[in-house]
């Protein structure tokens, strides 16, 4: 988007139903969005932080009817990477360094609190009790049904497992990002800046570490930088709660109807990719 000063800006709408990170209905998801995005905005001045604008009366996020919100940020130059693609040891190190200066930022007042739990947990619960009668959404939902009933022993015993994990106390909580992953980080030169604030949380440090590295010389140079410590299982249990997250949304499609296109085949694809690796 460009204005008439020839500004260029970009321009976010959030569907706040497929929000659930930000709250279990619509006027929770909006009060989350626009907690995460005035975070975003008061931590402007870290060097990496993309802020959005704030309008006269200082919103961050503006409504577009009941179901969607708006949000505005500069347009800033830079290459984004891809989910899920290998970084090389230069780019972990700049990912840690860029985490390391926000888990050591004071915690802005409106930064949203921690949620441990999944999204998605009730879909994923209904899902395993429910393998013995039809699925009937569309084309892959019988599929899924046999998925989910040929790994359920295993899928019980995960989820076990995170529960008892979730109920552990944690240490001191930081100003976490959420997805630190490739896909949120622009590239421009030897510069580096984190994009998609919607997940940020007062959190254990781990649930951005895990996203950026599980190499013990990297999070050495991440614990000089902090004097913090990675907890491996901590790193363990949010790569669980992502994976689990991931197993929820795609069954949440696959239970609703839905057809068989691009976007659904690549769903099926990601689903029976994370199911087998919570199975192993």
């Amino acid at each position: 988007m460009t204005g008439d000063d020839g500004r260029r800006w970009f321009l976010t709408v959030a569907d706040l139903s497929d929000k659930p990170h930000c709250g279990p209905d619509i006027p929770s998801a909006r009060l989350g969005l626009r907690r995460a995005m005035n975070t975003a905005y008061a931590l402007r001045a870290l060097p990496f932080v993309v802020p959005p604008l704030r309008t006269a009366d200082g919103a961050t996020v503006v409504a577009l009817g009941e179901r969607y919100g708006v949000s505005v940020f500069p347009f800033t130059p830079g290459t984004p990477g891809r989910f899920g693609e290998p970084r090389t040891a230069t780019e972990r190190r700049l990912g840690l360094d860029m985490l390391a200066t926000l888990h050591s930022a004071p915690a802005p007042p409106d930064i949203p609190p921690y949620r441990p739990d999944i999204p998605g947990r009730a879909t994923l619960d209904a899902a395993l009790s429910e393998t013995g009668t039809p699925w009937d959404g569309g084309p892959y939902a019988e599929p899924a049904r046999a998925l989910i009933a040929r790994h359920a022993p295993a899928l019980h015993a995960v989820t076990a497992a995170f529960d008892r994990h979730a109920a552990r106390p944690v240490g001191a909580p930081v100003v976490t990002h959420g997805e630190p992953h490739p896909g949120n980080v622009l590239r421009d030169g030897e510069r580096r800046l984190l994009v998609d604030w919607d997940t940020t949380a007062l959190a254990p440090p781990e649930r951005d570490l895990w996203l950026v590295t599980d190499d013990p010389a990297d999070l050495a140079h991440y614990a000089r930088a902090t004097g913090r410590t990675p907890d491996p299982d901590a790193m363990a249990f949010h790569r669980l709660r992502w994976a689990l997250d991931d197993t929820a949304a795609f069954l949440t499609w696959f239970r609703a109807p839905h057809t068989e296109d691009p976007d659904t085949a690549e769903a099926w694809a990601g689903l029976t990719t994370t199911v087998a690796r919570l199975a192993a």
